[in-house]
């Protein structure tokens, strides 16, 4: 794989917009923000919840910060450490090396993937496959890489059993044995970033090699406008529903292919990406009372099969951003930023004719920060951190417990009902993007940075 020279960060400032647009719309606080103060309050968050999951749920895939309990999250009674590795490179992000170093300690002693027990493929690469390779390339320990290998390696033989080299969604992580034929584009195809740079580190090109032929199968029966439906079958090797969709079943398939250009400047996944996200736009896109959304359309008719829009959606408004359809990432994220304004909390789903909540429960969804956060990449504008700030400061209003940050369970309700859950993705994606967007942290360079769809740093570490 041969990098690219041109990173996105270059190819936005070809593109055009000024640091200034959109300013006259920030509120006064906004403007005499003190982000290096926000930075420092975000670190403090982070590392007084990492003492009560230190406390009460070391090892454990997650905790839960209102009772004080702890639960799995991969295989019942087999934990593997999910929220202590998601945390490794935030930890490294924000200096906390102390915490960063047990965290290490603890996965070379005890995490061992030897385990007769099915698996969630797509969840266990991003999550423990992501967080190995992000905190590897942190501090250069060469156990955590070895760890990342073996666990890849099992993950290999989901590709392996099928004839099309669509991954099955579980396997035992022991036998190699495969369940679950069926899937979606979301389960299928978001390994490049992950396989691509675990290929490049230990000079195994099959990972990359089955992470790409994955997606171009999916790829390659698209529609005449250019769609995919969500669902798939593994061993069919056909889409087994009609709906396109921008979120559910299908998000991190269209992150994969802009990523894999960006780490290995792989010119057909650019192409691929460009292709997909204008098809989005053509068919996909609809008004509701002026307010860009993306609902779920037929892929071959494009006709709307249903109004709903979850929370998921928001990293699409990043995303355009990124390939260079800032215009219409500012519109639909102004369609995410009525829904924080409102509620409070994005709610999980809503109605987008209604622009009611579908569902009022929510998970401490990171997707609006990751999606401000790529647009603050490409130009610098102060709006994007005003509006992480707002997410910021509403989940410390809403989420805190007395053991760390949680789910919640009723978003409608004043004050918000709360769950019990901190789930893992909390360490590793949304007080990372606040984190990099407030403090601009030294062993970050914020222009070569690219993140995987678990914010685990692939790409522009300092050392």
């Amino acid at each position: 794989m041969i990098r690219s020279n041109l990173h996105r960060r270059s190819a936005l400032a070809l593109i055009g917009g000024s640091a200034l647009a959109g300013m006259t719309g920030l509120p006064a606080w906004a403007r005499s923000e003190d982000w290096a103060a926000l930075g420092a309050d975000v670190k403090a968050e982070f590392k007084w919840a990492w003492d009560h999951y230190v406390a009460r749920a070391w090892g454990r895939d997650e905790i839960n910060p209102v009772s004080g309990t702890s639960q799995s999250f991969f295989i019942d009674g087999h934990d593997l450490g999910l929220s202590l590795v998601e945390a490794l490179d935030t930890l490294w992000i924000m200096e906390l090396d102390d915490e960063f170093q047990a965290g290490v300690d603890w996965v070379k002693a005890s995490l061992d993937f030897d385990i007769d027990g099915f698996a969630q493929v797509f969840e266990t690469n991003i999550r423990l496959v992501g967080g190995l390779l992000s905190a590897h390339l942190a501090s250069g320990d060469a156990t955590l890489l070895t760890k990342a290998d073996d666990l890849g390696n099992r993950l290999l033989k989901a590709f392996e059993a099928s004839p099309h080299g669509l991954p099955y969604r579980y396997v035992n992580l022991k036998t190699g044995a495969v369940r679950d034929p069926e899937t979606n584009l979301a389960e299928i195809g978001t390994y490049a970033a992950e396989f691509g740079v675990l290929g490049e580190l230990t000079g195994d090109e099959r990972y990359y090699a089955a992470a790409k032929r994955a997606m171009k199968h999916a790829l390659d029966i698209r529609s005449d406008k250019g769609l995919m439906a969500a669902n798939i079958h593994a061993e069919t090797g056909r889409f087994t529903s009609r709906n396109a969709s921008i979120d559910v079943y299908a998000d991190s398939f269209y992150e994969y292919l802009w990523d894999a250009w960006e780490l290995f400047g792989d010119a057909e996944m650019k192409l691929w990406a460009e292709e997909c996200i204008g098809a989005m736009i053509a068919h996909q896109g609809r008004r509701y009372d002026g307010r860009l959304w993306f609902p779920m359309v037929d892929y071959e008719t494009a006709e709307v099969t249903g109004t709903s829009q979850t929370v998921l959606g928001g990293y699409l408004a990043g995303l355009l951003g990124q390939v260079g359809r800032k215009a219409e990432g500012d519109d639909f994220l102004a369609s995410y930023t009525e829904m924080q304004a409102t509620f409070g909390i994005i709610p999980e789903s809503i109605d987008v004719t209604t622009r009611q909540p579908r569902t009022k429960r929510t998970g401490l969804r990171p997707e609006f920060a990751d999606a401000c956060l790529n647009l603050w990449l490409g130009d610098r504008d102060e709006r994007y951190r005003a509006l992480t700030a707002a997410h910021y400061r509403a989940m410390k209003e809403s989420s805190k417990a007395a053991y760390g940050y949680t789910s919640l369970a009723d978003i409608t309700t004043r004050p918000m009902t709360r769950g019990d859950n901190c789930p893992g993705y909390w360490w590793s994606e949304q007080m990372k993007y606040y984190y990099l967007m407030f403090a601009e942290p030294k062993r970050v360079d914020l222009g070569r940075l690219v993140l995987s769809t678990e914010a685990n740093v692939l790409q522009g570490f300092v050392r």
